[in-house]
C-alpha cells in the first residue's frame, strides 16, 4: 500500500478519532485506525467495540492495501509534520514509512484482519435532522452523569423515541437522567435519506450511550442536515463520507411522562439567566460531597437562597421575584440548575413549582422543545 494525501485533509479527523480509539477495550488492535487504500481514496476506521467510525477521503493511491497504525502517534506525526504532504507507504511485515522531503518516520503496525469489523447496516430507516440543532441535543443531554451499576444501564444512555406534534409532525425526543434530574430536548425531523434504499419503518424508542454521543458530537457539521437510523440494535449518524455507528444499551428507561408535564397548579417563575446562575454559584462555594443541597425559599416576591456546611461555613442570599400565596421551602443541589441552565440560550430561566416536595420544572422562556425536571433532596 502506498499514497499521497493533504495534511489538512487528514489531521482534522485523525485529532477527531483519538476519542474512539483512545478509549481502553478488550483488543490492543482497537488502538489504532485500519486504513484502506482503494481507487482514487482511503477509508479510515475506528472502534472501540462499541462505537465504530468510517470515513472516505480522496488522495493519490499508487498501490492499493490494508494497515493498521496506532491512532494517537500517526495523529502526532501528521499534526506535527512540516510539510503539507504526507506520504505512507507499508515496506514489509505491518512495518509503515510515512515520509516527505527531509523527514521521514518508520513505524510498526498491526495486522489488519484482526481489525474488529464495523457493523454494515443495509437498508436502514434513515430519518433527516438539523446537524446544529441535533449537537446541541447531545449537549443538553449527556452532561447528566452516568453510572457504574449495570443494572442501572438507562443512566448510562439517551433515551430516544419518536412523537408526533399536532399541526408541526414527527419530532425526535432524547431525554437523560440519573435519578435526580431528567432532561428532555426534542427536535422536529424529515423524512428519508436522500438517495440509496431505505426500509420504510418506524423505529422503537432506543437507548444510546452517552460516550457514543459524545463521538458523534465531534463530527456533526455547524450546518446542514445530517442522517440518522435504527437498525439491528445499532444507532447510526451519517454525514456525506463519514458514518458513526453505536451498539445500543440493553434496558428499560423508567417511565417520566408525567414528571415533566407543566402543572397548571402551580406557579410559574422567570428570572434572569445571568443574574439566577451567578447566585447558584455564589450559594454552591460552601458546598462539599457531603452537604450538596440548599435551601430554597420562596414567599412574598422573594426568593432566599441559604446554604449551610457545618464543616465550612453558611451563606445566604435574597433576590426578588415575582411570586404571591404560600410560601415554599424546598432543598435542592444547586449545580443542577447551574447544568440545566448552563445549556440554554434564553435569557430568561422559567420554574415551574408546585411545593417542597414534588420536582421543580426547569426551561427556557418561550421554549417548548427543552426541559430540565430537578428533584427536591431532603436534608
Amino acid at each position: 500500500m502506498k499514497f499521497t494525501i493533504s495534511k489538512n485533509q487528514i489531521l482534522d479527523v485523525l485529532s477527531k478519532v483519538q476519542g474512539i480509539a483512545g478509549r481502553k477495550s478488550t483488543l490492543a488492535i482497537t488502538t489504532c485506525l485500519k486504513i484502506e487504500a482503494v481507487g482514487s481514496s482511503i477509508t479510515i476506521s475506528s472502534t472501540d467495540l462499541e462505537t465504530g467510525y468510517e470515513g472516505n477521503y480522496p488522495c493519490e493511491v499508487e498501490a492499493e492495501g490494508t494497515v493498521a497504525l496506532n491512532a494517537r502517534k500517526i495523529f502526532e506525526i501528521c499534526r506535527d509534520f512540516p510539510s503539507e504532504n504526507i506520504c505512507l507507504n507499508e515496506i514489509d511485515n505491518h512495518w509503515i514509512e510515512i515520509s516527505s522531503g527531509k523527514v521521514e518516520y518508520h513505524l510498526v503496525g498491526m495486522n489488519p484482519d484482526d481489525f474488529p469489523p464495523i457493523p454494515k447496516l443495509e437498508r436502514a430507516a434513515f430519518f433527516s435532522i438539523d446537524a446544529a440543532s441535533f449537537k446541541k441535543m447531545i449537549e443538553q443531554t449527556v452532561f447528566i452523569g452516568s453510572a457504574s451499576d449495570e443494572r442501572r444501564a438507562h443512566f448510562n444512555g439517551v433515551y430516544f423515541e419518536r412523537i408526533s406534534v399536532e399541526a408541526e409532525g414527527d419530532r425526535v425526543r432524547m431525554v437523560s437522567t440519573d435519578g435526580s434530574r431528567l432532561q428532555c430536548v426534542e427536535q422536529p425531523i424529515g423524512g428519508g435519506a436522500i438517495g440509496g434504499e431505505t426500509e420504510k419503518v418506524d423505529w422503537i424508542p432506543s437507548l444510546v450511550p452517552k460516550k457514543g454521543l459524545v463521538e458523534v458530537g465531534r463530527f456533526l457539521p455547524s450546518q446542514g442536515p445530517v442522517e440518522l437510523a435504527f437498525k439491528d440494535n445499532h444507532f447510526v449518524m451519517r454525514k456525506s463520507s463519514e458514518t458513526i455507528v453505536i451498539r445500543l444499551l440493553e434496558g428499560t428507561f423508567p417511565k417520566y411522562d408525567e414528571i415533566i408535564r407543566v402543572r397548571e397548579d402551580g406557579h410559574i417563575l422567570n428570572l434572569d439567566k445571568s443574574t439566577f446562575i451567578m447566585m447558584l454559584k455564589r450559594m454552591s462555594i460552601l458546598s462539599s460531597d457531603n452537604y450538596k443541597g440548599v435551601i430554597f425559599n420562596f414567599s412574598d416576591n422573594k426568593l432566599t437562597i441559604v446554604s449551610t456546611n457545618p464543616d465550612i461555613g453558611e451563606s445566604k442570599e435574597e433576590l426578588e421575584i415575582d411570586f404571591s400565596g404560600k410560601p415554599i421551602e424546598a432543598a435542592f443541589n444547586p449545580k443542577f440548575f447551574i447544568d440545566a441552565i448552563g445549556v440554554m440560550d434564553e435569557s430568561i430561566v422559567q420554574l415551574n413549582l408546585v411545593d417542597g416536595e414534588k420536582p421543580c420544572l426547569v426551561r427556557g422562556e418561550g421554549n417548548d422543545r427543552a426541559l430540565c425536571v430537578i428533584m427536591p433532596m431532603r436534608i
